[in-house]
């Protein structure tokens, strides 16, 4: 079953005007899982909406919260959140960055008591439509195991780098996990496993079974030892320049929420596009393993996923767009 985009984020803003969102939080929240969906995204789009609607009544969420500058430091700024909708205050803060960025050359915004921003990767997209290099990052709930360990004590602390390009920006949005969990759920709503092993069974078994790994929270770090010390970096930059929570300490609650962030901006007006296209020209260059199969850079699948979604519509789980048009 496949929906149009229009259609998708009427769908999503209709629910959130009647939980007392004010019209620009719903509609900029609406337009982001709408866009997630589009772009291939599901685990962020469509199938998380039923669980932020329920974040939302349970008080997880701040409908009418908007964020507060606390200090400022140059082209640093450190904000509270609020506890508003994470992905109000993620484009926020990256627009804060961009700003600061075109002051300064550089700009970064860290935020504390926020929630979750969905697919990092928009803000990646948003800071490379507006002509700047984006880098932000974010902590979660322990979900992954220290290397050595046989318990949660790290996020998957998604990453996201992003590049401005006239044919297409090249954007890196990546968890510390093997899959993230977002993914292992799509993988587990049809019944598939994973194509390579995503984390440890409840007998500390590497699995391709995402409902194991889910059940675990042992999602296995990328690059292993490397992943673990590049995730437990990630959460001591978002909380020494937020002063907001750390993985550790959110992980104590009930919900994945009070997370801390940071979005930095880079606007250089010459940046060297023909050097960049030279370096995927070559990084293109290498055949394929296996047909069909193509070697493509950050973000290239998501343009591609992006143009057919919306020239056919967007594929959606029909159960759960019953339950969105029946909210």
């Amino acid at each position: 079953m496949r929906v149009s985009f229009e259609e998708l984020q009427e769908e999503f803003k209709r629910v959130l005007l009647k939980l007392s969102f004010p019209n620009e939080t719903a509609d900029t929240c609406a337009t982001i899982f709408a866009s997630n969906s589009r772009d291939g995204i599901y685990s962020h789009g469509l199938n998380r909406f039923p669980v932020f609607v329920r974040h939302i009544q349970e008080g997880v969420v701040k409908p009418n919260a908007v964020p507060t500058l606390l200090d400022k430091n140059g082209a640093i700024e450190r904000w509270d959140g609020n506890f508003a909708p994470g992905m109000a205050n993620a484009t926020h803060s990256m627009n804060r960055a961009i700003e600061l960025a075109k002051e300064n050359g550089i700009g970064c915004v860290a935020i504390k008591n926020t929630t979750h921003w969905m697919r990092g990767g928009t803000y990646g997209w948003q800071a490379a439509d507006a002509g700047c290099i984006g880098i932000c990052f974010t902590n979660a709930t322990a979900n992954m195991p220290a290397w050595g360990g046989n318990k949660p004590v790290l996020g998957n602390n998604p990453l996201v780098i992003a590049v401005p390009r006239a044919e297409g920006h090249v954007v890196l949005d990546m968890a510390m996990s093997q899959f993230s969990y977002g993914k292992m759920q799509e993988y587990e709503l049809k019944k598939e496993t994973l194509p390579f092993p995503g984390g440890y069974d409840e007998h500390d078994n590497l699995s391709t079974d995402p409902a194991a790994i889910r059940k675990t929270k042992l999602a296995l770090p990328i690059g292993f030892w490397k992943g673990s010390g590049l995730s437990l970096m990630l959460d001591i930059l978002a909380v020494a320049l937020s002063g907001g929570q750390s993985t550790a300490k959110i992980t104590q609650g009930e919900y994945e929420t009070g997370i801390s962030q940071c979005f930095i901006c880079i606007h250089q007006p010459d940046m060297h596009t023909a050097l960049i296209e030279e370096i995927l020209a070559f990084t293109k260059s290498s055949a394929p393993t296996s047909s069909p199969k193509t070697v493509c850079y950050p973000g290239e699948r998501t343009l591609q996923t992006r143009h057919e979604n919306e020239k056919n519509g967007i594929p959606v789980n029909e159960e759960i767009w019953q339950q969105l048009k029946s909210m």
